[in-house]
This record gives structure tokens, sequence and C-alpha cells, in this order.
């Protein structure tokens, strides 16, 4: 199960807007490349939304079946925004529906969030 966390706008390349809706699952722990030392962080992603940005915000705090889940991705540098380290990730966050296969809205890491 996850949660609507947040409802947000992007600019598509064409100038045009879309909605999309912020989603979080469950903790995760995590171990630090610098300090080996484990943090706990939220697994979240962003996923379309073909609604208006009214509708979606009326959507936080709405419960989805389904989880977040941890995919491959190419590589790409993460800033941490606490101690300014530049971290080489390989992954990002996706939602897989309950009963199914199909990940949706692949997202990198954008940001630390302690839990």
């Amino acid at each position: 199960m996850v949660t609507v966390t947040n409802a947000l706008e992007r600019v598509k390349k064409d100038g045009t807007t879309f909605s999309v809706l912020e989603i979080s699952g469950g903790v995760e722990l995590v171990l630090s490349q610098t300090t080996q030392r484990y943090y706990a962080t939220l697994r979240k992603c962003t996923i379309p939304f073909t609604g208006s940005m009214d509708v979606a915000k009326m959507m936080v705090g709405q419960k989805i079946d389904g989880e977040i889940v941890r995919t491959i991705v190419e590589p790409y540098q993460f800033i941490n925004p606490r101690t300014g380290e530049a971290i080489t990730l390989q992954h990002s966050y996706a939602y897989r529906p309950s009963e199914s296969h199909e990940l949706v809205g692949h997202t990198k890491v954008q940001a630390l969030e302690m839990a």
C-alpha cells in the first residue's frame, strides 16, 4: 500500500503543463557509503495524473494498492544537500500496482529524507 503525499505540476518540453502525484511507500534502511552507518529514508516516486491540479490535490492522503520498488538505471550523480557529498547512484524508484509486473513513474533520487 502506498500513500499519495503531494500533487505537483510538471512542464513538458513544449511548455505545456501536466499533473503528477507524489506517492510514498515504506521506509528503507540504507548503508551510507561514507560513514558505513545505516539511515532510514522513504521510498517515493511520482506518477502521471490525467486530472486537473485541483483534483490531484484532493487525492493527497489517499491509499493506493501497490508498492514502490527500487529499480536499476544508468548511473547518475546525486549531491547530498546536507553534506555536499557527490554520490554516484544507479537506482531509481517506481510504482508497481498490486498483482502487476508493470512499473510506473521511474523517479531518480532527488533528496534524502530521514525518517
